[in-house]
């Protein structure tokens, strides 16, 4: 993985103010200025990489694992929505966010891959792009959205009642791309109030739930050096908590997500890293795993 030459990007950035965008929810920011400070931290080259203990809802029950979320910028082609190969003041800067989870279902393991492209410049607010797979013995499934004229989603699964789907949905929040605006300015894009939003597309795929935006109530929360975003959704008897710190580079700590009468998942942070990861590929730098606290 190449990050675009400096020159480039900072040429790209120059300009990076994001145009006003027409949706019905109302709360989602209109416009997106990156800061000094975001600038300084995201373009050294480096990826940041924070592990977390994962206690893991499934079936009713706890389990033990591992979430890693991956953060690192790169420029994006805009037209087909992958990342670019090479440099070229047409492309788009993003900051991608890949977050895994690893955990053990009795014999068998899941694994579990959410990847979301938020745009740095250019018309939308929304993300560009969102990917998730999960993966364990009984099959996978996948599912993608792209950022178009509507989000055009498409979802692939070995579940019958699922199967091969296509559709399109009217622009509304997306939880999946809350975790790119707390890393842009903490608190400060968050929307907030009665809201409209996708929720996460782990949480439609492992609990099965319709494709659809729903009602959910976000807030925020101070308290010494953090700050807790929290969205309830009352349909799906569903509440997701992020906290995070309130000062760049925003790091986020802990998260839970609660349903209803389950018992909660939580995740808490181990480490953070900034590392150019792939580069570091041989088995040289396997002990940066267990720095990490990762097996």
């Amino acid at each position: 993985m190449k990050n675009a030459s400096k020159n480039i990007l900072l040429g790209l950035l120059a300009s990076c103010n994001l145009m006003s965008c027409q949706e019905n929810n109302a709360t989602h920011p209109k416009s997106i200025e990156l800061t000094e400070n975001f600038k300084t931290y995201w373009y050294q080259g480096k990826a940041e990489i924070s592990t977390y203990k994962l206690s893991q809802n499934r079936y009713n029950e706890l389990r033990d694992g591992t979430a890693t979320l991956i953060y690192v910028t790169e420029d994006f082609l805009p037209n087909i929505q992958v990342k670019a190969d090479n440099a070229s003041p047409s492309n788009i800067p993003v900051l991608k966010l890949n977050s895994v989870k690893k955990f053990n279902t009795g014999v068998y393991p899941y694994s579990i891959m959410q990847s979301t492209f938020f745009p740095l410049k250019g018309e939308s607010i929304h993300a560009l792009k969102i990917t998730a797979s999960i993966q364990e013995w009984c099959g996978q499934t996948f599912m993608q959205l792209n950022n178009k004229n509507e989000f055009e989603i498409k979802t692939h699964s070995y579940f019958a009642s699922e199967g091969d789907q296509n559709l399109k949905l009217e622009k509304n929040t997306l939880e999946n791309e809350l975790w790119n605006l707390i890393r842009l300015q903490g608190a400060k894009l968050l929307p907030q109030g009665e809201i409209n939003c996708i929720p996460s597309f782990e949480f439609l795929r492992l609990l099965h739930k319709k494709t659809k935006s729903y009602k959910a109530t976000a807030s925020i929360k101070n308290e010494n050096d953090l700050t807790t975003y929290s969205l309830v959704y009352p349909e799906l008897k569903r509440t997701l908590k992020i906290t995070f710190q309130n000062s760049p580079p925003f790091i986020i700590e802990n998260w839970s997500e609660e349903i209803t009468p389950y018992p909660p998942t939580t995740a808490k942070r181990i480490t953070t890293k900034l590392l150019p990861y792939w580069n570091q590929n041989s088995n040289t730098f396997t002990t940066l795993r267990t720095e990490l606290g990762l097996q």
